[in-house]
């Protein structure tokens, strides 16, 4: 179990994260106020993180609002204020180390989690600069949505092909603890910033299928640490959740999507990797 406090500081940010997804502007980002005021008294952020965080907030607030070509520039702004965030470069932030090299199961690596701060804040931030974040709605198409289960499955088959996973059915007693941190926080900040943001911003002023594939791209990208291996399968499943968002219009499905991936990587392989 988490410390009392802390689970009170992620607890708030949490049910923020579930308000905004739901619509529910406000009183989500009243929360998300409750959760930064929280983590400051607790010494989970720094004074000057916090303005930072602030800065960033109150300069997408007023994204919207501004003309031409203002508004371009403010969202540049929003988007390195996000990236910073994302890569952890922001002093001043002390993230919560709830796993320590602990394993999935016999055949699996150590893994360490850390239940983050600083990266789901570009959720919001994202959501105040860009209204139509969440999607436009409308019609799911579900059988195509369902069938994008098959490529996500071949994935996690070549990577045990390929010697990088082996079959290690069931899950760990942390689950609980991985699901939440994946779900509200990991996949909605990615989520958000890749296929809210970037395929949506793109598709809008060209196509869509570029949207597609230059959110991939990037996603790929951002896992540059993890080797060439993982930057392509992130970008092949990155395709696919972007797919996901364009047949459903709805981010949320591409976040659902993101995790029942992820989650079926823990439950059903060795994760993150096999031990050699």
């Amino acid at each position: 179990m988490l410390p009392l406090p802390d689970t009170l500081i992620w607890g708030a940010l949490g049910l923020a994260v579930l308000l905004c997804l739901a619509r529910q502007r406000l009183p989500g980002l009243m929360l998300l106020g409750v959760s930064l005021l929280l983590a400051l008294w607790l010494e989970r952020i720094t004074p000057p993180a916090l303005l930072f965080t602030l800065a960033g907030l109150v300069l997408a607030w007023r994204t919207p609002a501004l003309s031409p070509p203002w508004r371009g520039v403010a969202l540049a702004l929003v988007l390195a204020w996000a990236l910073a965030l994302m890569l952890h470069l922001v002093p001043g932030f002390a993230n919560l180390k709830v796993l320590d090299r602990v394993l999935a199961g016999p055949a699996s690596v150590p893994f360490t989690l850390y239940l983050n701060l600083d990266k789901p804040l570009i959720f919001f931030a994202l959501l105040l600069a860009f209204p139509g974040l969440l999607g436009p709605g409308g019609p799911v198409r579900w059988r195509p949505l369902v069938l994008l289960s098959l490529p996500l499955a071949a994935l996690l088959i070549t990577a045990w092909q390929l010697g990088a996973l082996r079959p290690e059915a069931g899950l760990p007693h942390w689950w609980w603890l991985f699901a939440l941190n994946n779900l509200l926080f990991t996949c909605v900040a990615e989520e958000a910033l890749f296929r809210g943001l970037i395929q949506q911003g793109i598709a809008a002023r060209s196509r869509v299928w570029l949207g597609v594939l230059a959110a991939s791209l990037l996603f790929g990208a951002a896992h540059l640490a993890g080797g060439p291996l993982l930057m392509l399968f992130a970008a092949l499943a990155g395709a696919c959740y972007g797919l996901a968002f364009q047949l459903s219009g709805r981010l949320a499905v591409a976040i659902l999507l993101h995790f029942l991936f992820n989650f079926a990587h823990l439950a059903l392989f060795t994760y993150p990797l096999a031990s050699r």
